[in-house]
């Protein structure tokens, strides 16, 4: 008897990615536990095709129908798990979704994780794309995590250093952990809270409530309806969230793009380097509210692209590279997806 459940084939793919391309796969596997993972990964059946893990699907871009196996991963659970004397451990399962898991940790009077409020997707998606928004980057609250590697069946754990943070980045996007699928990732929450309210707009935004000591909750409704704002729902218009990561540059060349646009946003780096806003970027190229075939820009924010209804993945790549190709004309600039293309 096979140690998981029932494979579906030619399975619909578009209610599993936030963009809502219409995709189907191959074979899919819902997964709800690590004993039905390993399971799958021995079955000799799937060792010839391709596989796509796939969780809350929100940093994926369908570019055409998946020949392989998709391996949906939906295990559940949360915890708290210990602690030292200045952290308190939560536990999460790949699983959970993201949000979910934010509200859980405020219900529990734990704070740390607010400023990571609404972003779409799962826990065992956050620690692979490095999330953040807001001043907050996972691995600022991140304490561990566990895998499978498929290589040689072996369950490790990975601590911060392992998994080799950078911006919007992490060993999972890399050849040396590619192949790992995450089972749970543990963050590190303050046992003393304070708000962090370094970056420019949330603090406007909770300074506007009147609340000069603002509660974990209150920093996190404050970022809940500054998001809601300014991005579009995934449930309302199909969206990935920042399709472009913002691109880091040399003082150098910032300085000269600075001489020719001096309203250019840009933020100093601790190695000295530049971080430009893409969105600014893609603006000041007039992309902001255009569209391609049914592919479009949201025009309230420029890095945000969406599926105006019927998009392919194919008009999305089209949309992106066009865009790509009047940065790089007009600023000299190159931007990077933040998506991965399947």
């Amino acid at each position: 008897m096979q140690p998981y459940t029932s494979v579906q084939h030619q399975f619909p793919l578009q209610s599993l990615n936030t963009f809502g391309i219409a995709a189907t796969a191959h074979a899919y596997i819902r997964i709800t536990n690590t004993e039905q993972l390993i399971g799958v990964y021995a079955d000799a059946t799937w060792r010839a095709l391709p596989r796509l893990v796939l969780g809350g699907g929100s940093n994926v871009l369908l570019t055409d129908d998946f020949p392989g196996l998709v391996l949906h991963i939906a295990t559940e659970g949360k915890q708290l798990v210990g602690g030292n004397d200045t952290h308190h451990f939560v536990r999460a399962a790949a699983g959970e979704n993201w949000h979910g898991l934010v509200q859980w940790t405020l219900s529990q009077n734990l704070g740390g994780l607010e400023n990571l409020a609404l972003i779409p997707g799962t826990v065992g998606a956050s620690p692979i794309q490095n999330i953040g928004a807001y001043g907050l980057e996972i691995k600022d609250v991140f304490h561990s995590l566990t895998v499978f590697d498929p290589r040689d069946g072996a369950i490790r754990s990975m601590d911060a250093a392992a998994c080799r943070f950078g911006y919007r980045d992490s060993v999972f996007k890399h050849a040396a952990g590619r192949n790992l699928v995450i089972l749970d990732v543990t963050f590190a929450l303050p046992r003393t809270w304070q708000p962090r309210l370094h970056y420019a707009e949330l603090a406007q935004a909770v300074a506007e409530q009147g609340w000069t000591a603002p509660t974990a909750q209150q920093v996190a409704d404050t970022v809940v309806a500054i998001r809601r704002r300014k991005l579009p729902d995934p449930a309302v218009i199909g969206n990935a969230g920042s399709f472009f990561k913002n691109p880091v540059v040399s003082s150098m060349q910032c300085a000269a793009l600075l001489a020719q646009f001096p309203s250019l946003v840009h933020y100093a780096q601790p190695d000295g380097s530049e971080k430009l806003a893409a969105g600014w970027l893609i603006d000041q190229c007039g992309w902001k509210g255009r569209k391609l075939g049914a592919a479009g820009v949201y025009p309230k924010q420029a890095l945000v692209l969406v599926n105006n209804g019927g998009a392919t993945g194919g008009e999305v790549v089209a949309l992106a590279q066009a865009i790509q190709a009047d940065v790089m004309a007009r600023f000299g600039v190159a931007l990077e997806a933040e998506p991965v293309f399947v």
